[in-house]
């Protein structure tokens, strides 16, 4: 509108009288002084750009090195970023190069979503002297690398591409493992070969089913030939173990989102220096994930397959998507690489208090080892994997991977709070609008896993180290009720009951499991172990004895009854149990002894009921208990039988040590 010479609005003189519509009040506007009549306009200059992909690419600020490059020694020193990306990509297409070509594939850094240009050509080093084969459409083609990415790349690759990823209401990323819930155990091979024959351990009761050469080579070229015919694939490059002067680096090629995510959070991660200086990795996983085996090849019996090359360090995975597979495949190779430098590899969780009291927990899944070793009144080293040497303990892996069914905040606070952003979540079930989970829903699987960075635990010992083991705990879940809730063990017993590794197959661990049975692992982890049990025992021995450490046998399985009749040990007992040992109290407390197993069993331990530390006082049918006591103690004997013929020591005293030390009736 415009004004009069009084700067009113309208041409309208405001004066007694003079209104707006329905008896309001005009709306008056004066001038400002030195205005030019115009709104103010205190806005931002606009962004210039000139289209929406430039707009993103302001967005994205360019990751800088987190150690400074001047002066960086080693495979990528004085060379440009652009240089050591086309090393990383080399040394990848080396890793998926196909044995009958004589180069790897076609590679490229990056997104393809975000890369519409050609990119440039990168071969692998021609080092492979087998005929090359014409020309095929897969070698025409790029194959897009997505190197380390981070957790929030990751999330956005999963969500984006992968069906059945969701972001839950605590932040952790919920993901399904397809058809496969559980590992696979029967359709895991190894290569048998001059120098497997006759170190590993073959036959009755080995967890190691063979394949030959040839066959695991048919299998390599067909996972490889399908990773290099997807548009993209995940690369991680990372370590095994935190103790440095034994570390391995491992490269894993998967397809999947949720596998990259779930390594770069089991496996230790590296900086920015070490990944510039990573070079060759120490040995590779192709996991195929849900792309199968043929199940014509030989020794196939099923349309998946996990094989490990331990000459060619590799391992090929086939026809299952459970993440689970890498992780437990490559504790296998640490039970073959570690004992060769005289360094005992172990299936145990591990932490230490503040004085700097170790502890080893011992035990399948289901036991209650992730949980009991996660303590808030203890530094956690780590929940599952790790090796014994000449200056230590150390954790083989980064992370850890805790079973949630009826997992609780009030139960298990450490757990429950480490379920957050970058946190993996297998195969739960969660509220379809709040995305809660509910952890006590079994309508996927029971086993329901979360695989976090272990500095998700507020109390994680950062690096993964310590001294000197005082004290190693073997926990079994005794489904028929009738070992004690805790006893102290001979170093004898430590070796019979460590070489029997007596639980209860908790279900959902494995495929095909619904309810719990009692089962035999030996070194309490069967199914990873590369050599005779005999040869992890007498190591665990030797180091015991030489630093002093007293070993303990804790039942977390039933009280009062066998499976279906008697009940669980209440959690807090056992952790009652457990501070005892960590305290020293249960050293200097009174023992009598049981009649079978002959275990030293205390009078009391503070916080614990007296009645239930001798299980034959929680039982009212005492006939009962007696014959499924002397039912447990046959199977321990029958189990045994296995390993009589492996001789330990010299003269074989050891061996009728430990023979003696296991049930007698």
């Amino acid at each position: 509108m415009a004004s009069n010479g009084n700067g009113n609005a309208g041409g309208v003189t405001p004066g007694k009288g003079s209104g707006g519509r329905n008896g309001l009040p005009k709306i008056q506007t004066q001038k400002r002084q030195g205005g030019s009549g115009v709104c103010h306009d205190d806005s931002s200059a606009p962004v210039n750009v000139q289209t929406i992909d430039e707009l993103h690419s302001l967005q994205r600020k360019k990751s800088a090195p987190t150690t400074p490059l001047d002066g960086v020694q080693g495979v990528f020193a004085n060379f440009t970023e652009e240089e050591r990306h086309k090393q990383q990509l080399q040394s990848i297409s080396a890793s998926l190069a196909s044995l009958t070509r004589e180069t790897g594939p076609k590679l490229v850094r990056g997104d393809p979503a975000r890369r519409p240009e050609t990119p440039r050509v990168v071969h692998a080093p021609d080092h492979y002297f087998t005929p090359s084969f014409a020309a095929s459409d897969s070698s025409l083609k790029f194959t897009h690398v997505l190197y380390n990415l981070s957790p929030a790349e990751l999330y956005e690759q999963a969500i984006k591409y992968e069906k059945g990823s969701f972001i839950t209401s605590s932040g952790a990323l919920a993901t399904l493992s397809g058809a496969k819930t559980g590992r696979a155990p029967k359709d895991k091979r190894v290569v048998r070969d001059d120098v497997t024959e006759d170190e590993l351990w073959w036959g009755k009761g080995s967890p190691n089913i063979e394949m030959d050469e040839n066959t695991f080579l048919v299998n390599r070229e067909r996972a490889v030939d399908y990773l290099n015919s997807l548009e993209k694939v995940f690369v991680n490059d990372q370590f095994l173990n935190w103790d440095p002067e034994n570390r391995i680096k491992v490269r894993i090629v998967s397809a999947r989102a949720y596998h990259s995510l779930f390594m770069h959070n089991m496996c230790i991660r590296p900086s920015a220096e070490e990944l510039e200086n990573f070079g060759t990795p120490d040995f590779t996983i192709y996991n195929a994930g849900q792309f199968p085996c043929n199940r014509y090849t030989h020794y196939m019996t099923s349309s998946t397959s996990i094989d490990l090359n331990l000459g060619r360090r590799e391992m090929v995975i086939l026809g299952t998507q459970y993440a689970g597979e890498m992780k437990k495949g490559l504790f296998g190779v640490m039970h073959y690489l570690m004992p060769k430098r005289q360094i005992l590899s172990l299936h145990s969780g591990c932490n230490m208090g503040k004085d700097g009291d170790v502890a080893l927990f011992f035990g399948l899944s289901g036991t209650g080892k992730t949980t009991l070793s996660t303590d808030h009144n203890r530094y956690l080293i780590g929940d599952d994997e790790h090796c014994w040497s000449d200056k230590g303990v150390s954790n083989i892996e980064g992370g850890c991977y805790a079973k949630c069914i009826d997992l609780s905040r009030e139960k298990e606070p450490d757990i429950w709070n480490a379920i957050k952003f970058g946190t993996v979540l297998e195969n739960v079930v969660f509220d379809e609008h709040t995305r809660e989970v509910d952890y006590l829903d079994k309508s996927v699987t029971e086993n329901t896993r979360a695989a976090y960075p272990i500095e998700y635990i507020p109390n994680a010992k950062i690096p993964c180290v310590g001294p000197h083991p005082k004290n190693v705990i073997l926990l079994a879940c005794d489904a028929f009720g009738v070992l004690p809730p805790v006893s102290k063990l001979s170093l004898a017993q430590t070796m019979y009951h460590f070489i029997s590794g007596y639980t209860a197959l908790v279900a959902g661990t494995e495929e095909g499991v619904k309810e719990p049975r009692a089962t035999f692992s030996a070194c309490f982890g069967a199914a990873f172990i590369m050599l005779h049990p005999t040869k992890y025992a007498a190591m665990l021995a030797t180091k015991m004895e030489k630093h002093g450490a007293t070993g303990w046998l804790v039942n977390t399985g039933w009280s009062g009854g066998s499976y279906g009749s008697g009940s669980r040990m209440k959690l807090a007992y056992t952790r009652k149990i457990i501070d005892a040992i960590h305290s020293g109290e249960l050293l200097t407390a009174n023992y009598k002894k049981t009649e079978v197993f002959g275990l030293e069993i205390p009078t009391e331990v503070e916080g614990v009921p007296s009645e239930i530390l001798d299980p034959v006082n929680t039982w009212s049918d005492k006939k009962a208990h007696k014959e499924t006591l002397l039912k447990l103690g046959g199977l321990f004997k029958n189990n045994f039988e296995v390993f009589v013929n492996h001789k330990i020591g010299k003269d074989d005293k050891l061996t009728q040590e430990i023979l003696a030390a296991g049930p007698n009736f």
